[in-house]
């Protein structure tokens, strides 16, 4: 049996392929067009699946796609119907999106070669939310486990709670469209200044400057309901039939400004971008963020009491928010959580080859998946081929020599590019695709900040840690292996590894396991020997663009940057 996911004309388009059971590869486009949260129909990305699983189109038995248009369809005819003024364009722009969501045999045939007629019966059609939580629980460790998918909105649902039990998935309730947490987020991220798709996590990093002293006006805006969900007011929103996103011919999500004249006059006027970052900016970041974590322990603890599992399995734009994640178990009866690498929608096609995989086929369920390198690699000869024809000095190591060579530079201060093995699913870079700095130095984070990433000076980085030496440095101890949780670094701790320690005392660690990522392991212990700190400052590498993807891509970042050295597999190039 083999399945190719599809997200497609939906932010972060991606595809994934399983080949009997098993996840061979997995990618966003984005990665191959070079444009942050690319919307399209990923083409490169179901090439790229089909490669790597060493296969033509002829072998596929179904194309997962992570939209069904027909879902909710009366529920979404009546809000139309409730709300006519001004509804006529976003009706036009979603029909036509449904369009193509309806005709994607039209889509494999010109990629193909084959005719439209060859497909049928291959497409099925996933929702939104169903993906989101197939992307969780089947990929997860648990045989039964509560699920849960929060974001801004897909196929008219904003959240979608349930149970999974071996292969089935079944659906307890949902929270409808314009009512969203998602939504609630995104607006106070643009009242904040924040105004591009995705900047969300901008006001998560900027929460811990601030305290949380406007949340009791927030509930004004979003309150708990007795059944373990959440409404809006929606008086403080901009009418939702005016549109939210929309997808130019680019392919780039558009989001619309979500908040209401209501909202400003409560929370007064949008900072501008270029406008300096107050105290009550970093006070009302952090009122949002507290806000948020109500909401979602609120809905967590309701379902733990609704199911009585120790398991849950979360997945959605919202599951990002790695503070609220590290805090679950902690505010919930849940002991146990699993969020994907692609947590965000570039998982949704993972989650519906998963769906149709094991909730329609009923297929066994494979191991869990712990491991996000399902990209892009390359060798050491494709390597050299490119450095030599940039004529681009460089020099090849063995493995020893390697990390010896690249923890001296590290522990004198240097800032690495390293480029290692398969990239990573998902938003963040796991040791695959990332730079890397000693997070004992205290000027590592407004280095990276200002030379380099070009960001804002208040984002954390990340600290990737050996996970045998978690409960030294940490007081939760966990697996994290997608670095999707944020927990507090112990007080005797924080001065040791300033570079990767928050406002808070927190720090969003990934567990670093040698069976799963050896190279990236072997690095961060060579560094621990000479050290004593088994732990890397860790960030994505790229510089306001996707995470690199081929060594081309690499090369030019480290030469437009103030890189001091870029690792390529064994290949180290560090003169300008």
């Amino acid at each position: 049996m083999i399945i190719i996911g599809i997200n497609a004309y939906h932010a972060d388009a991606s595809a994934a392929i399983f080949v009997n059971g098993q996840l061979i590869a997995a990618i966003e486009e984005e990665r191959f067009t070079r444009v942050k949260h690319w919307a399209g129909f990923p083409a490169l990305s179901i090439q790229f699946c089909l490669q790597e699983a060493g296969i033509g189109f002829d072998q596929v038995n179904y194309f997962a796609i992570g939209r069904d248009p027909k879902a909710k369809l009366l529920k979404k005819l009546l809000y139309l119907a409730k709300h006519p003024s001004g509804s006529i364009g976003v009706v036009k722009d979603r029909f036509a999106n449904s369009k193509k969501v309806a005709s994607i045999e039209t889509e494999l045939a010109s990629i193909s070669g084959k005719p439209e007629a060859f497909f049928a019966g291959k497409i099925r059609q996933v929702e939104h939310h169903r993906s989101h939580i197939a992307s969780a629980f089947f990929a997860s460790p648990f045989d039964k486990a509560a699920c849960c998918s929060i974001d801004g909105s897909g196929d008219f649902t904003t959240t979608m709670i349930g149970t999974g039990n071996g292969n089935d998935i079944t659906i307890l309730d949902s929270v409808d469209f314009p009512h969203s947490l998602g939504i609630f987020y995104t607006a106070f991220t643009q009242l904040l200044g924040f105004p591009h798709y995705g900047d969300e996590y901008k006001v998560m990093g900027m929460a811990p400057y601030g305290q949380p002293l406007h949340t009791e006006q927030l509930t004004k805006v979003i309150q708990l309901t007795d059944n373990g969900l959440f409404k809006l007011d929606l008086s403080y929103f901009r009418s939702a039939v005016q549109g939210v996103i929309s997808y130019g011919d680019n392919n780039v999500p558009v989001v619309a400004s979500m908040y209401s004249e209501k909202m400003v006059d409560l929370f007064g006027e949008p900072r501008k971008p270029e406008e300096p970052l107050t105290q009550y900016h970093k006070d009302l970041a952090a009122s949002v963020q507290r806000t948020t974590e109500t909401v979602i322990f609120h809905i967590l603890e309701s379902l733990h009491k609704r199911t009585g599992l120790e398991n849950v399995c979360i997945a959605g734009g919202v599951a990002q928010n790695s503070v609220a994640n590290g805090k679950i178990t902690s505010n919930t009866g849940f002991k146990n959580v699993y969020i994907p690498s692609a947590g965000h929608d570039a998982g949704i096609s993972m989650g519906a080859a998963l769906y149709v995989q094991h909730q329609l086929e009923k297929m066994s369920r494979q191991p869990a998946i712990m491991s996000a390198y399902t990209g892009s690699h390359f060798t050491n000869e494709q390597i050299k081929q490119l450095l030599t024809g940039r004529g681009i000095a460089f020099t090849e190591y063995s493995d020893a020599d390697l990390y010896d060579t690249i923890s001296n530079c590290l522990v004198n201060g240097g800032v690495v590019g390293w480029f290692s093995g398969r990239a990573e699913f998902g938003p963040r870079a796991l040791g695959g695709r990332s730079i890397i700095a000693d997070p004992r130095r205290a000027d590592a984070k407004a280095i990276l900040n200002t030379k380099i990433k070009r960001r804002e000076s208040f984002r954390p980085f990340a600290p990737s840690i050996l996970k045998e030496y978690v409960a030294e440095f940490f007081e939760k101890t966990e697996e994290v292996p997608f670095m999707e949780k944020v927990f507090r670094i112990k007080t005797d701790k924080q001065s040791l590894i300033p570079a990767v320690t928050h406002a808070d005392g927190t720090g969003r660690l990934q567990t670093v396991d040698k069976n799963i990522s050896p190279r990236y392991y072997a690095l961060i212990e060579a560094f621990r020997q000479k050290t004593g700190i088994p732990i890397l400052l860790n960030t994505s590498f790229n510089e306001n663009e996707p995470i690199v993807n081929q060594p081309e891509e690499a090369l030019n970042c480290y030469l437009r940057t103030s890189m001091d050295m870029l690792v390529m597999e064994n290949i180290i190039v560090n003169s300008r």
